[in-house]
């Protein structure tokens, strides 16, 4: 078991309860990463369906839990052949901090019907950059736990020169080695820097929805992520991202709608 694998374990307590732990080292400077807390919510559900992958995530964050014990709350709201669907709920001291509805299939290791191209060409992995350590102050121990090489434009922010659209691509995986899987993808979609950093805006970014949807089993190594943003309007934004695996197939795509940050 990986240290992600025991940081996002959920423990069955009964039919529609898990005992979880949120686990500090996910903060993004005090909240926790919206994509730590899927996965973790996706363990119970997982567990608890007949299906064995989560096809299709919608998470409304209602507000930011803190490290520490927690629960998994479960309804099971239809169990079928091919889908089965799931109202989950994260509480912690009673309180709701994540509302989602998730649906669990089964998927197979096929080839697709038919598949676009990426929004974007990263160049090679070598050719990337990390971002810089950050402080020890500023609590960001979410970027110990993965290892992500951006396409170097995308981080022109960090200089005071942003691109001036809401971009960001990088490469990503598990600091500790890991096979890529559903949870893994589920911190993926959220891991990148708020796509409205390289359209200048600065500060914490919170996530209000994320959708997201696992489209294939992801192949072994690195994978490539492509964020982007449509529309920036009254204090609101949006961020879409595509996973490709290193095989070269789609295997994930989310989209969140988020705050602007003020700092």
């Amino acid at each position: 078991m990986t240290k992600f694998d025991e940081a996002t374990q959920a423990i069955r307590v009964d039919e529609t309860t898990y005992d979880v732990c949120l686990d500090a080292g996910y903060s993004i400077g005090g909240p926790l990463n919206g994509g730590y807390l899927m996965a973790v919510l996706l363990r119970a559900v997982v567990d608890a369906s007949p299906h064995e992958h989560p096809v299709s995530t919608g998470a409304q964050f209602l507000r930011a839990p803190v490290p520490g014990p927690a629960q998994v709350r479960l309804e099971q709201l239809k169990a079928g052949r091919t889908a089965a669907m799931t109202r989950a709920t994260l509480v912690q001291d009673g309180v709701s901090f994540i509302e989602a509805l998730v649906t669990t299939a089964t998927l197979g290791d096929v080839a697709p019907d038919w598949t676009g191209e990426p929004a974007a060409v990263l160049p090679p992995v070598e050719e990337c950059v990390k971002l810089p350590d950050p402080k020890p102050e500023s609590n960001m121990t979410l970027s110990t736990q993965m290892d992500m090489r951006f396409d170097p434009p995308t981080l022109g922010w960090l200089q005071g020169c942003p691109t001036g659209r809401p971009e960001a691509r990088a490469y990503f995986r598990m600091a500790e080695p890991q096979d890529p899987d559903p949870y893994v993808l589920a911190l993926a979609v959220d891991a990148l820097p708020p796509v409205v950093f390289s359209a200048g805006a600065r500060g914490w970014a919170p996530t209000v929805e994320l959708t997201w949807h696992l489209r294939a089993l992801p192949a072994p190594g690195w994978l490539t992520l492509v964020g982007s943003g449509r529309l920036i309007s009254d204090g609101w934004f949006d961020e879409d991202v595509e996973v490709w695996d290193s095989a070269g197939r789609l295997v994930a795509q989310s989209r969140q709608l988020a705050r602007v940050g003020r700092g």
